[in-house]
């Protein structure tokens, strides 16, 4: 209380957290081999850049699905089929299409069998669509029955290894031909018959521009995910 009788009120203390530089070590996730220490691992570095003072910065996204609840909606194979299938495009999804979907990758049969396809559509509709609703996931309408990916998607993107079409996923694919352009460019440098024809120069080219492709083609495949990250 104020002299005079009069109240005042209480001072406010603003604080200013120190923002992250560049230079800090941080984690990035699985895209980013290297785990390391400086921030919770609750927390992921949104992609956003700005500055401060004119240091860069970089703004801190919370995590808003516990990891163990993550590891349980990824120990179920239709709700990762269908957060692989919801990832893949934009918009609003209805669980008829989602159950096809799902089906499909159990079966291998396109159409898929009747009875599979009504078994995932009530399991989806009944389990896997409310708890990953629940968790903040998806957006549910049980109403008109169409699902839509939320920010708490971006969470459980982290923890998903894609499989290719060809049935490995993509880190196995790019550690493989990183061992072949390896093995190729030595090759070529000893003067191995076949691969000594070609300078190890323009083996390594052709390697890096399988890399730059590939790198391109799986960018283009998740452009949705990427998309809504960088939001």
């Amino acid at each position: 209380m104020a002299k005079g009788g009069k109240h005042t009120e209480p001072a406010l203390q603003v604080t200013r957290e120190r923002p992250v530089r560049v230079t800090d070590r941080i984690s990035l996730g699985p895209y980013w081999p290297h785990t390391y220490a400086g921030i919770s691992q609750a927390q992921h570095v949104h992609p956003a850049l700005g500055t401060d003072g004119g240091v860069r910065t970089m703004q801190l996204r919370q995590q808003t699905v516990p990891e163990y609840e993550i590891h349980t909606v990824l120990s179920n194979q239709r709700r990762r089929v269908a957060l692989e299938h919801l990832g893949s495009k934009p918009g609003r999804t209805t669980v008829r299409e989602l159950s096809e979907i799902v089906a499909t990758a159990e079966t291998g049969e396109s159409p898929p069998p009747r009875n599979v396809r009504e078994s995932v559509y009530i399991s989806l509709h009944q389990t896997h669509l409310p708890k990953l609703h629940g968790l903040g996931v998806i957006e549910y309408d049980r109403e008109h029955k169409e699902i839509q990916l939320l920010d708490g998607a971006r969470d459980v993107d982290l923890y998903m290894e894609v499989v290719t079409k060809h049935g490995i996923t993509w880190g196995e694919y790019y550690r493989g031909l990183g061992v072949l352009s390896l093995l190729t460019v030595v090759a070529s440098s000893i003067g191995v018959p076949g691969l000594a024809l070609a300078e190890p120069v323009l083996w390594a080219s052709v390697f890096l521009a399988l890399f730059a492709g590939s790198t391109c083609y799986q960018l283009w495949a998740k452009r949705w995910q990427v998309l809504r990250a960088l939001r």
